[in-house]
């Protein structure tokens, strides 16, 4: 920090003078505190809604390939290291099929999502 100046108010406050720039620089940092505040509640909340789950929860390196933009089948099939082709006849369906669930542009039967659910060894609702 630069010189800072210290006045004293007609009341008596303590009043403190800094340059514009060290101020912002302040008040940025407090905001980070109170973002990083925001993130422990938020992870603490969710660890504990995750404890009484009795579902398991999915691994970090799938979470993190779906934080990048991909889908959770597309995920799910390349962290079981599975070809598209041979997921694609475990679960019944045409490996054309597959392709469009893994882009979005399918939905998919509940019939159909749990076969890949099976085929994949995952709970259903990681696909629900």
């Amino acid at each position: 920090m630069s010189d800072v100046q210290i006045i004293h108010s007609p009341s008596g406050d303590e009043l403190v003078v800094l340059p514009r720039a060290e101020y912002e620089a302040l008040v940025a940092a407090a905001a980070d505190t109170d973002e990083d505040a925001a993130d422990i509640a938020m992870y603490d909340a969710r660890k504990g809604e995750l404890a009484g789950d009795p579902n398991p929860h999915l691994p970090a390196e799938v979470s993190s390939l779906l934080l990048h933009g991909h889908t959770r089948l597309q995920v799910l099939r390349k962290w079981r290291g599975i070809a598209q082709f041979k997921l694609a006849a475990s679960a019944g369906i045409t490996q054309g099929y597959l392709s469009e669930l893994e882009r979005g542009r399918k939905s998919g039967s509940a019939e159909t999502i749990a076969g890949l659910a099976q085929a994949l060894e995952v709970p259903v609702d990681w696909l629900a």
